[in-house]
């Protein structure tokens, strides 16, 4: 088993924000990439993700985690010029929802 002074690092080498919300919608994590893209920084941290977001993105994050406490595993939340966004589902090993983090890739054909 990896401490998590190594799963901190492995999270780190991602060159895209990584943030992880638990099941209250707090912010438990973040990785380097995305203390610098996030406004506020390492200050978010226990903070609630929906207080970062206009209310539509409030009522898609809510609808989104609805889907996962039903078992869905990932939705694309944004895809625009500059990035695609996915919500994904973080669960232990006896499937239980712990939460979820935001995932981002390019935009297709970039």
């Amino acid at each position: 088993m990896h401490d998590a002074a190594f799963l901190s690092a492995l999270l780190d080498s991602l060159k895209d924000p990584f943030l992880f919300a638990d099941t209250h919608h707090v912010i438990r994590y973040m990785n380097r990439a995305a203390v610098s893209h996030y406004d506020g920084g390492t200050a978010l941290l226990g903070t609630s993700v929906l207080g970062c977001h206009d209310e539509e993105s409030r009522r898609l994050i809510h609808e989104v985690f609805a889907a996962m406490e039903k078992g869905e595993e990932e939705r694309i939340i944004t895809d625009n010029e500059k990035w695609r966004i996915y919500m994904r589902a973080v669960r232990d090993a006896k499937g239980r929802l712990l939460g979820y983090y935001e995932r981002y890739e390019p935009p297709r054909g970039s």
